[in-house]
């Protein structure tokens, strides 16, 4: 990392988000995005191991849903790619491999862009008889490659960080319950444990999931107003059985197609939100179970007092039951203090000759920067206590934040007048979600300057009235519209 990284940030969040979170990316150290190939970053220790503990929760409740782990090659052949019609859609996106060493391979590959075509041929080997379901098999801690025009550290790239599940079942209903369960996943890990409030929808037709029936997503919205669609689940129906030959035979002893689901939790757009709510004019603000270090032990020296107030912070360190590091640095204490703030680091301890005499500790909060004084047999419960109240702050942030986020416009004219100065989500009527409606939202986005068509609200669908913003038909639902990254 150069110098630079541990200069502060040099503009507010709420008058260039861009710049904002830019900086916050380099000089909290969560990336480097100076490998020089367009949309492949390298992902730093700080910032890797957050993502990592993204991986490890959403790990936990998959797994917790009777999913098995299983780990797929990164190419997928030509042939796979091509058979699911719809699905054949990716190709434009797809980073082709045709020669090995100076040779012309026989049959080029592709690098993974989605998990379905590598992972359903083997499916039609595995899945025999009503035995077998339901299948529920995942794979994680995998990248995944797409041919992005535009690319931004944990928003879009060409290589991203990847989680899927990939789910069989012997009927409709089965498969319908699971697309629930996966939202449930969602709520559990995105919004319970890192903190990021959304909305969930259900994509119109026309955007969903290439070759699914139906797709679900839960969405947020980012500073600069735009949506950050976090996560899909998807209800695949039949296609992908029929395309790759998954059948198996039922009680009944006749020959069946099962129904299929899939589940993407995006690890990086998660990561983009975390950054991006949670964070403030000094860096990163993390929940204290997703933070790398929980604890940082800042010595403050005087003259003759290094030894032995290093040495109380290292036996201090050795009492904690919580990750925790000791920064013995030659840099000033505010120096160390707006590192470790940049960093997200939830609790800093201050340890100088006055601690030591006394043994206490002084217990700073990353939130509010508020000062405890703390007995030092009394660390570890004041360290909890802290904890709780770090997280129900930055929960409380995030449900401000996420308030009042949605408006309502009856009108194109009225929708165009809100989007330039509200930031988020705006309801409107609309004439349709199948197929048809696609006219009217390719209109729309061309008319305001990129806002889309999000869906309509999941599971509770809005009643609608009145007549759609676009071709003044009678609307027949309410969607929600915000720009995208």
């Amino acid at each position: 990392m150069s110098k630079k990284t541990n200069e502060g940030i040099t503009v507010k969040k709420n008058e260039d988000f861009s710049e904002w979170y830019s900086q916050v990316v380099q000089k909290a150290e969560l990336a480097d995005i100076r490998y020089g190939v367009q949309g492949f970053i390298v992902h730093s220790p700080w910032g890797f191991k957050i993502l990592r503990r993204i991986y490890e929760l959403l790990e936990q409740d998959v797994e917790a849903d009777d999913h098995e782990p299983f780990l797929f090659p990164l190419v997928i052949k030509k042939e796979n790619l091509d058979k699911e019609e719809e699905h054949a859609g990716f190709a434009p996106e797809v980073f082709w491999v045709t020669k090995s060493g100076s040779k012309k391979m026989e049959e080029e590959v592709a690098l993974r862009p989605t998990g379905e075509t590598q992972i359903y041929p083997m499916y039609s080997l595995w899945i025999r008889s009503y035995n077998d379901l339901p299948y529920k098999g995942y794979q994680s801690r995998i990248c995944t490659y797409r041919s992005e025009k535009t690319t931004r550290p944990f928003l879009r790239g060409r290589e991203f960080m990847f989680f899927e599940t990939h789910d069989v079942f012997a009927t409709h209903d089965d498969a319908l319950e699971q697309v629930e369960k996966d939202l449930t996943t969602s709520d559990e890990v995105i919004w319970k444990q890192c903190k990021i409030p959304f909305l969930s929808f259900k994509r119109p037709q026309w955007d969903k999931f290439m070759g699914a029936l139906n797709t679900f997503t839960p969405d947020t919205l980012m500073p600069d107003g735009k949506r950050n669609q976090m996560a899909s689940t998807h209800d695949l129906g039949q296609n992908f059985a029929k395309a790759f030959d998954i059948n198996f035979q039922d009680k009944d002893g006749k020959q069946k197609l099962p129904w299929q689901t899939c589940y993407g939790p995006g690890i990086w757009r998660i990561m983009a939100a975390l950054i991006g709510i949670h964070g403030d004019d000094t860096g990163l603000i993390l929940p204290f179970d997703l933070a790398p270090k929980k604890v940082v032990i800042v010595p403050i020296f005087k003259e003759g007092s290094k030894d032995s107030v290093i040495k109380y912070c290292e036996d201090l360190k050795k009492s904690l039951d919580f990750s925790c590091i000791v920064d013995s640095t030659d840099a000033t204490p505010g120096f160390k203090y707006n590192k470790w703030e940049m960093k997200g680091v939830p609790i800093r301890i201050e340890v100088g000759p006055k601690e030591v005499s006394e043994k206490t500790a002084t217990v700073v909060l990353r939130t509010d920067k508020t000062k405890t004084s703390v007995k030092i047999e009394d660390i570890n419960s004041e360290i909890k206590k802290q904890s709780l109240t770090l997280d129900k702050e930055i929960e409380k942030r995030a449900k401000v934040y996420f308030k009042d986020n949605t408006h309502d416009a009856k009108d194109l004219n009225e929708l165009k007048k809100i989007m330039k100065s509200h930031r988020g989500f705006v309801r409107v009527p609309f004439c349709s979600v199948e197929k048809d409606g696609e006219k009217c939202a390719d209109k729309l986005k061309e008319l305001t300057d990129g806002v889309n068509v999000c869906g309509t609200l999941y599971p509770k669908e809005e009643k609608a009235s009145g007549n759609c913003i676009m071709c003044d038909k009678k609307a027949k639902h309410i969607v929600y519209t915000a720009k995208s990254y």
